[in-house]
């Protein structure tokens, strides 16, 4: 796919989406929705890739939707994507819930990390809220933003911030759809490490490194893939499908690398991870 509005790389096992519309803030648009789901099943697939870093260029993260995206909509009285019919759903299709619109994320099998660079809006804090992990610089402002513009929150944003924050704190910043800077969502856990700008980037991927070399791909795929899920079922279900990992993990090489690595007290040497068989979500 020719990019126009993202940039792709991957080094060192670490696959980088940058968000470059700086112009506009890296405003979201159809193209840039299109462009991201590509690079996100690429890197998914690509067995030289360990973790997935999404930020933005410029100074800020995402401002939210084009406002002249916006305008067409009012214009026209109707909402339009901006996507193809086409569009790539990346990740597993074993849950069914997963392959809904910006839900498909869940169904990833690597671990994304948001650097988050400056504002993010809208559909930028939902994009930040469905990564895995949220570093931030300090002082950047927040807001759900759709509010003020009759829209509903967007994409399962109503569903997602408060399994990650708790439902009174979400509730708030909800109905308000005030601005808040990203001290304040550290304060309440949204964010994981708030990082000098200079150096996000840098501290982000060193801790994308740090987590492929420690952890197994195969430890790192089934962590995301049971805590999603487990969003979705009871705690029973929860167990059963942890014992049953738990016996066809054993069974894998790298397994047998990681306690010869505990053993001799080095760095695990990690293979590209040999997917348990899953069991199928109802």
């Amino acid at each position: 796919m020719d990019l126009k509005t993202t940039l792709f790389a991957v080094e060192d096992r670490i696959a980088t989406i940058t968000l470059n519309r700086p112009h506009r803030g890296n405003a979201w648009t159809g193209r840039m929705h299109t462009e991201y789901r590509y690079l996100l099943d690429q890197a998914d697939k690509d067995p030289g890739v360990g973790v997935i870093i999404l930020t933005g260029s410029g100074e800020r993260f995402c401002v939210g939707g084009d406002s002249q995206a916006l305008d067409g909509h009012s214009k026209k009285g109707s909402y339009d994507a901006g996507t193809p019919a086409d569009i790539v759903t990346p990740g597993s299709d074993e849950f069914a819930p997963f392959a809904e619109d910006f839900a498909y994320q869940f169904a990833l099998s690597k671990p994304v990390i948001a650097a988050i660079n400056g504002a993010a809006a809208g559909v930028g804090l939902v994009m930040a809220c469905y990564a895995d992990i949220r570093f931030a610089v300090p002082g950047a402002k927040l807001t759900t933003a759709h509010g003020p513009l009759n829209l509903p929150a967007e994409y399962g944003l109503s569903w997602l911030l408060p399994r990650l924050i708790g439902g009174a704190r979400a509730l708030e910043l909800l109905l308000s759809s005030r601005k808040f800077l990203t001290d304040e969502a550290h304060q309440i856990g949204l964010i994981h490490r708030l990082v000098a700008p200079q150096d996000l980037l840098k501290e982000t991927r060193a801790y994308a490194a740090d987590m492929i070399a420690r952890v197994s791909p195969e430890a790192l795929r089934q962590s995301r893939r049971q805590t999603y899920l487990d969003f979705h079922r009871d705690v029973g279900a929860s167990v059963r499908e942890a014992n049953a990992l738990l016996s066809a993990m054993v069974k894998q090489s790298d397994y047998k690398e990681a306690i010869r690595a505990f053993i001799e007290k080095r760095p695990a040497n990690w293979g590209e991870g040999e997917p348990a068989s899953p069991i199928k979500s109802e």
